[in-house]
């Protein structure tokens, strides 16, 4: 079970707790980064595509992947980057890689589209992670960076599918939807788009005719499906 730990704003000298995310791996372990709270956290002050990602290896299988650098937002305005020691060791009473169960909850099982720790969406990689936890419980695995940076948001990837999250304080417009489609379109690939301020009644539309599947994230880090196709994509599952 994912753990709190107490971070303290250089900037305000306020301290909060820090719910540490639990990320889903291919072999269907958990990967926890270790948050050392003996290091000050970095305060946000420019983005950076790189350092918006770290890399951690299971502590099952010990196989690397990106995922989102933990970060915090204060409500005195700040961003905090939390330093990152490693990955918290394997529950040992976790099934092993080999023996755990292949299919995925049921859609209708209480809790099967939700993280079962409630992750609240302060800051742009928030979003990212509740997205990626959602993915997971899907089914879909070896989620990762999109290797195409879109013009919008922050690009996803898994085998067969390509997803957008928009954490932007704009509805997404006609054109951010159909650049999502087109881009899995020349890979292949499902796509779904993910935003945290909704969609203009034209991308909406215009989703519908192409069949992209649309959901908001509500602040407590659970997509939503506000059309058909999204709909679909919630019960079908990778």
């Amino acid at each position: 079970m994912s753990e709190s730990v107490p971070v303290r704003c250089p900037a305000c000298r306020r301290e909060r707790l820090y719910a540490v995310p639990a990320w889903p791996c291919a072999c269907g372990a958990t990967v926890t980064p270790l948050v050392d709270g003996a290091v000050p956290p970095a305060v946000v002050v420019h983005r950076a595509w790189a350092e918006e990602w770290i890399t951690l290896p299971c502590p099952r299988c010990a196989r690397p992947a990106q995922w989102p650098h933990p970060e915090l937002g204060c409500p005195c305005g700040t961003v905090l980057r939390l330093p990152v020691t490693g990955t918290a060791p394997a529950d040992p009473g976790a099934a092993a890689p080999d023996t755990a169960p292949a299919t995925r909850p049921s859609p209708d099982s209480p809790g099967a589209r939700r993280d079962p720790h409630p992750l609240v969406i302060r800051t742009a990689l928030d979003a990212v992670t509740a997205t990626v936890l959602y993915l997971g419980a899907l089914g879909y695995r070896d989620v990762r960076r999109a290797d195409q940076r879109p013009t919008v948001g922050i690009g996803l990837a898994a085998p067969g599918l390509l997803a957008l999250v928009d954490p932007s304080v704009r509805p997404a417009s006609p054109r951010d939807v159909e650049c999502l489609w087109l881009t899995a379109m020349t890979e292949s690939a499902r796509c779904a788009y993910f935003s945290l301020a909704g969609y203009a009644d034209d991308a909406r539309s215009g989703a519908d005719r192409l069949g992209v599947p649309l959901f908001v994230l509500d602040l407590t880090g659970t997509p939503r499906p506000v059309n058909p196709a999204a709909d679909t994509f919630d019960t079908d599952g990778a």
